[in-house]
């Protein structure tokens, strides 16, 4: 029997397997990030990519989050180097998919959900432009390490909405929309 993938589950079987867990700041998060970013450097062609950063709660020093590492790729949307990066990425265990919700679709690379095992280490790779929406989330993670207060706020939010979408990944995400949207705001009148 062939392997089941993320791609072979429902939204709704995803959110069984993998609900959302939110953890207290593990120091072990930079160094998972740094291996992991080295793996990519090492591995994967230069060209296809221009720079990896660390971002999301993990990136964030005493903030609760969840155990995924999430990284921010830049790559140009070009179809040839695109096929390349997938096959590369597929080669690391990352599996691929275009992130469509919202005007600015990205590709996204994710690894360790495996549907046997479902506690293992999991890493997602948001990738685009440099121009991109989602590099704002640079903007977000800076403000939050200067904000420490605005940090613990996030992540009792974060906390409260874990336990109200445990199961609902997409929920879960887009309940965080408007508080990540004002703080980013913030971040950008700042930088005029």
């Amino acid at each position: 029997m062939e392997k089941r993938t993320l791609q072979d589950l429902s939204k709704e079987e995803i959110g069984q397997l993998f609900p959302i867990e939110i953890t207290t700041y593990q120091n072990i998060w930079p160094k998972l990030y740094e291996n992991e970013r080295d793996l990519i450097v090492g591995n994967v062609d230069t060209g296809l990519f221009s720079r990896i950063e660390h971002f999301g709660s993990t990136s964030i020093p005493g903030i609760h989050a969840k155990n995924t590492i999430d990284m921010l790729m830049e790559v140009e949307f070009e179809e040839l180097s695109n096929k390349k990066l997938i096959e590369q990425m597929a080669v690391l265990g990352y599996e691929f998919n275009w992130q469509n919700e919202g005007p600015n679709a990205h590709m996204i690379f994710v690894k360790g959900y495996h549907v046997d095992s479902p506690k293992t280490q999991t890493y997602h790779i948001h990738a685009g432009p440099g121009q991109h929406p989602i590099w704002d989330r640079l903007l977000f993670r800076d403000y939050l390490i200067a904000h420490p207060d605005v940090a613990a706020a996030y992540g009792a939010l974060k906390l409260r909405l874990a336990e109200e979408f445990r199961h609902d990944r997409v929920a879960y995400r887009m309940a965080k929309g408007d508080f990540i949207g004002e703080i980013t705001g913030k971040a950008k009148a700042k930088l005029r």
